[in-house]
């Protein structure tokens, strides 16, 4: 069990699953956004204490639009965020054209595993979780942008 804010080690650890390969994969001082950061943007933290720069948006939290349309990015983060998106294929597409040739798109969620396990599943019955991928659904996705 975790908190959601920076200062949380268990928090750190559940963001790590993002954070470490993408530190792994992003050249020194690149620059990114996290793009549904919440009330605490810990995953922001984590990647500025590495050096980079990272800005911040979220509907509720960090409603500053302007933040969006900044240039291009190095990298683009969205975790625990593609769950609530209504329009998933328009804001992830929204997501893609804001990154750099060879940029990096980090999206962590919970994946649907088969319709068995999804009528089972706790997380389907949060109302804010609208739609649900598969590792299938992210290989169509990636693949239609030959990522």
């Amino acid at each position: 069990r975790h908190e959601n804010h920076p200062g949380d080690a268990g928090y750190r650890r559940f963001l790590g699953r993002l954070a470490t390969p993408l530190l792994a994969a992003l050249p020194p001082a690149q620059s990114g956004l996290d793009f549904g950061c919440g009330p605490g943007p810990a995953l922001a933290a984590m990647l500025r204490e590495a050096g980079h720069r990272v800005d911040l948006y979220d509907p509720f939290y960090a409603p500053d639009r302007a933040s969006l349309a900044r240039g291009q990015r190095d990298f683009i983060t969205a975790t625990e965020v593609v769950e609530h998106l209504h329009r998933p294929g328009l804001e992830l597409a929204r997501l893609w054209a804001r990154l750099r040739v060879g940029g990096v798109l980090g999206i962590m969620t919970k994946h649907v595993r088969d319709r068995a396990a999804f009528d089972r599943w706790h997380y389907r019955n949060d109302p804010t979780h609208v739609c649900f991928f598969s590792v299938d659904s992210w290989r169509w996705w990636a693949g239609a942008r030959r990522a």
